[in-house]
C-alpha cells in the first residue's frame, strides 16, 4: 500500500513538474518554427528518478545480485542480472544526455512502455541469449518482471489514456470555441461588410453630391466672372467717357485760361498806360515852373523834380520792354506800381513841406477857425448832453433804468442789419457759383479782401500805407495782385458788394481774434478801417452790421428772449459760439466781446492820416459818447457790463476826456457813485474780477483827474518808418 501511494505521488509530481506542464502550440508550423522552439531547456529525467526506481525495485534486485547456491540456480534469475545491470547502466546515460532534443511527457511514457514490452518478450523467450542482441539496436530497454512493475506500467497506461481523453475533451471544447469564434467572426464580418457597403454607398452619394455642388459652384463662378467682365467693360467705358469729358473740359479750361490771360494782359497793359499817364501828370506837378506860388525851397524842388524824372524813366523803360503784341508781366506791373507809389509819396512830401512853409501864416486863422468850430460843436454837444441827461434823469425818476436801447438806436440797428442782409442777398449767385470761372473769381476776390487785413501790423507806417492802397484799389474797382494773380472786383456785377461784405467781415473777425489776444493790435487795424470807411462808406455800414450781429452790446442792445426761441439759438443771438461740442465758456465769450469793443473804441477816435477829405469823420467820438451814455441808462448785466465799460474807457477814455472835458468827468462820477453799485448788486462772488478792475480804474482816474493814453497808440514817428 505505501508503495502504491509512492507511485501515485511520483506520477502526480511528474505531472506538476515544469516538464509535465509544457504547452503545445498547434500553430508552430504556420510560423515556420521548430516544434520544440518554445521549450526553454532540454528535457531529461531527474537524477532522483533512478533512485526512486531503485527504491521501488530494491528487494528483487538484491535477490538477483546474490550468488547462486549450488543446485538452486535458475536460468530466469541468471538472465535477469544482465538486464538489471543494463538498466542501471542506462539510467546515467539518460541523465548525461544534455544535448538531446526536447521531449514531452507523453514521449517518455511511450519509451517506458516499449521497455516493458521488450522485457515481456525476453521473459517469453528465456532460451535466447542476451548477448545475441545486435549492438546496433536502440538504447537498452528496462525490463521489469515483478508484478509491481507491471502494475506501475498499467497505471502509466491508464494515466496516458486519461490524459488522452482529457486532451480530446479539451480539443473538442477548443474546436467548439473556435467554431463559435469563427461563427461570431463571420457574423461580425458580415455586419462589417454591410456597414462597408453602406459606407461605400454613402461615399458614392457624397461624391456625387460634391460633384454636383462643384459643378454648380463652377457654373455660378463662371456666371459671376462673366458679370464681372461685363461690369469691368462698363466701368472701362465709363472711365473712357469720363476721360473724354475731362479732356474736353481741360481743353475748354485751357481756352478759357488763355482768354483770361489775354484779358488780364490787356488789363495790365491798360493799367500800365494809366500808371504812366498818372506818373507823367504827377511829374508835371514837380516842375519848378508849377510851384512859383509856393514857398518850397528851390533846392527841394530840384531834388523832387530829379527823382520824378527818374521814376518816369523807370516806367518808360518798362513800357519799352513790352514788345509789340505782348503784354506786360506781373513783375513789370509791380515795378510800375512801386514807381507810382513813390511818385505819390514825393507829391505828398512836397505838399507837406509846402504846408509847413505856409503853416505859420495860416496858423492864427486856423486856430481861430478851429476854436470857433470847437466852440460851436461843444455847445451843440452840451445841449445834446443836457437834453440826454435830463431825459435820462426823468426816466430814472419815473421808471428807473431802461432794460433796452432807445427806439432811435434800435431803428438804426435794424436798418444796418437789413442793409447787410440785402447786400448778402445781392451776391447770392456769386456766393454759390455753378461754373468754375465764377468759383475761381469768388476765391480770388475773397483772398484779395482777407489777405491785406490779415497782414495789418504795427511794424511800419509804409507797410500800412501799402495795405491801405491795395484795399482802396480793390474797392475802387481797379485790378489788384493777390497771391501772384491779378483780380478785379468789377469782373462780376456783384463783385464790389461781395468784396465790401467780406472786407467788413474780416475787420470784425480781426477784432474778435487778433485784438482779443493782443490789445495793442486794435490801433493799426482801426486806423486802416477808419480810412477805408471814410473813402467807402458802404464798407463802414457793413462793418457796423457785422459788429452788432456778433457783439450786440456794441449797439448797445440786450436782446430779450422771445417765446418759442430755443436756448441755443438765443445764446447765438447774445453772441455766444454754439457748435456740436456745446456753448463756449464764459471766459472765451468775454475775451471775444472785449476784443470787438476795443476795436470799436479805437475806430471812433482814429482817422487815416493821409485822408484828402475835410470835415468830421463818418463815425467819430460823438458815437462813443452816445454808446457810453446809453450803457449807463440801461440796467447792468452780470460780468459783461463791467468788462465792456472797462475795455471801452481804457481805449477811448483819454480821447473822450480831451473832447468833452467837464461833461466827461460828470459822467465818470455818475458811473462811480450811482451806476457802479448797481453793477455790484447783480454780480456774484465768482464774477468780481472785471468789477474790481473797473472800480480801480474809476478810482484812479477820479483821483488823478486824468486818464492815461492807451498802450499801442500810433505816434507821429510811426508814419515815417
Amino acid at each position: 500500500m505505501p508503495a502504491e501511494n509512492l507511485r501515485w505521488g511520483t506520477l502526480q509530481a511528474l505531472k506538476n513538474s515544469p516538464k509535465g506542464n509544457i504547452a503545445f502550440d498547434p500553430y508552430w508550423s504556420e510560423r515556420g518554427e521548430d516544434i520544440l522552439a518554445g521549450c526553454k531547456e532540454a528535457l531529461s529525467l531527474s537524477p532522483y528518478s533512478g533512485v526512486m526506481l531503485e527504491h521501488m525495485t530494491f528487494s528483487p534486485f538484491k535477490r538477483s545480485f546474490q550468488a547462486p547456491r549450488s543446485g538452486d540456480s535458475s536460468p530466469g534469475q541468471s538472465e535477469e542480472i544482465p538486464a538489471l545491470i543494463s538498466t542501471r547502466e542506462s539510467i546515467p546515460d539518460v541523465n548525461t544526455k544534455q544535448h538531446t532534443p526536447k521531449l514531452c511527457t507523453t514521449s517518455s511514457v511511450e519509451i517506458q512502455q516499449e521497455q516493458l514490452l521488450n522485457n515481456e518478450a525476453k521473459n517469453e523467450d528465456p532460451d535466447k541469449d542476451v548477448g545475441d542482441v545486435p549492438s546496433s539496436s536502440a538504447a537498452p530497454a528496462l525490463s521489469l518482471l515483478s508484478p509491481k512493475a507491471m502494475e506501475t506500467a498499467g497505471l502509466i497506461i491508464k494515466v496516458q489514456e486519461a490524459h488522452r481523453e482529457s486532451a480530446k475533451v479539451a480539443l473538442r471544447l477548443r474546436q467548439e470555441r473556435l467554431e463559435k469564434l469563427v461563427a461570431s467572426v463571420a457574423s461580425s464580418e458580415s455586419e462589417q461588410l454591410k456597414r462597408l457597403e453602406e459606407f461605400m454607398e454613402l461615399k458614392q452619394r457624397q461624391e456625387y453630391q460634391s460633384m454636383r455642388d462643384m459643378m454648380d459652384r463652377e457654373t455660378k463662378e463662371s456666371i459671376g466672372r462673366q458679370e464681372k467682365l461685363k461690369e469691368e467693360q462698363r466701368h472701362r467705358m465709363k472711365i473712357l467717357n469720363l476721360r473724354l469729358r475731362e479732356a474736353e473740359q481741360q481743353r475748354l479750361r485751357e481756352a478759357e485760361l488763355e482768354r483770361q490771360r489775354q484779358s488780364e494782359g490787356k488789363e495790365r497793359l491798360r493799367n500800365l498806360n494809366t500808371i504812366q499817364e498818372e506818373i507823367l501828370q504827377l511829374n508835371q506837378l514837380l516842375e519848378p515852373s508849377m510851384q512859383t506860388k509856393t514857398d518850397v525851397p528851390v533846392t527841394s524842388l530840384s531834388s523832387y523834380s530829379t527823382r520824378g524824372n527818374q521814376l518816369c524813366s523807370q516806367v518808360s523803360e518798362v513800357v519799352r520792354k513790352t514788345a509789340e503784341g505782348e503784354f506786360p508781366s506781373v513783375e513789370d506791373m509791380t515795378v510800375a506800381e512801386r514807381a507810382l507809389h513813390e511818385m505819390r509819396a514825393l507829391i505828398r512830401l512836397m505838399q507837406e513841406e509846402a504846408a509847413k512853409a505856409q503853416e505859420e501864416k495860416k496858423k492864427k486863422n486856423q486856430e481861430e477857425e478851429e476854436a470857433r468850430r470847437q466852440q460851436a460843436e461843444l455847445q451843440a454837444q452840451q445841449e445834446a448832453q443836457k437834453k440826454a441827461e435830463q431825459s435820462a434823469k426823468e426816466q430814472a425818476q419815473k421808471k428807473g433804468l431802461q432794460s433796452s436801447a432807445e427806439d432811435s438806436t434800435m431803428k438804426w440797428y435794424k436798418d444796418l442789419q437789413d442793409s447787410a442782409a440785402q447786400c448778402a442777398q445781392s451776391f447770392e449767385h456769386l456766393n454759390s457759383p455753378k461754373d468754375t470761372k465764377t468759383k475761381m473769381l469768388k476765391l480770388e476776390l475773397q483772398k484779395a479782401a482777407n489777405i491785406p487785413v490779415s497782414q495789418i501790423s504795427s511794424n511800419s507806417g509804409s507797410q500800412l500805407r501799402e495795405i491801405f492802397d491795395k484795399i482802396d484799389k480793390l474797392m475802387a474797382g481797379r485790378a489788384v495782385v493777390s497771391g501772384g494773380k491779378s483780380v478785379c472786383a468789377t469782373q462780376h456785377p456783384q463783385g464790389l458788394d461781395f468784396a465790401a461784405y467780406k472786407l467788413a467781415e474780416k475787420f470784425v473777425k480781426q477784432g474778435e481774434e487778433e485784438v482779443a489776444s493782443h490789445h495793442e493790435a486794435a490801433f493799426p487795424i482801426a486806423v486802416v478801417a477808419s480810412g477805408v470807411w471814410e473813402l467807402h462808406p458802404r464798407v463802414g455800414d457793413l462793418l457796423l452790421a457785422h459788429l452788432h450781429k456778433k457783439c450786440p452790446y456794441s449797439v448797445p442792445h440786450y436782446p430779450p428772449m422771445k417765446d418759442g426761441t430755443p436756448v441755443e439759438e438765443y445764446q447765438r443771438i447774445l453772441g455766444y459760439r454754439v457748435d456740436d461740442c456745446g456753448v463756449e465758456g464764459q471766459d472765451s465769450f468775454l475775451k471775444r466781446m472785449s476784443g470787438m469793443i476795443r476795436l470799436y473804441a479805437a475806430i471812433i477816435q482814429l482817422r487815416w492820416p493821409y485822408s484828402s477829405k475835410q470835415g468830421p469823420v463818418p463815425h467819430g467820438l460823438n458815437h462813443g459818447w452816445r454808446w457810453l451814455a446809453q450803457m449807463l441808462n440801461m440796467e447792468p448785466l452780470a460780468d459783461i457790463t463791467a468788462t465792456l465799460l472797462f475795455d471801452f474807457l481804457e481805449v477811448c477814455g483819454n480821447a473822450l476826456m480831451k473832447q468833452y472835458q467837464g461833461q466827461f468827468w460828470k459822467l465818470i462820477l455818475y458811473l462811480k457813485e450811482e451806476y457802479f453799485p448797481r453793477i455790484e448788486a447783480v454780480t456774484s462772488s465768482g464774477q468780481m474780477g472785471s468789477v474790481i478792475r473797473l472800480k480801480h480804474f474809476l478810482e484812479t482816474s477820479l483821483q488823478n483827474r486824468q486818464i492815461s493814453p492807451p498802450k499801442g497808440q500810433l505816434s507821429s514817428t510811426f508814419w515815417r518808418s
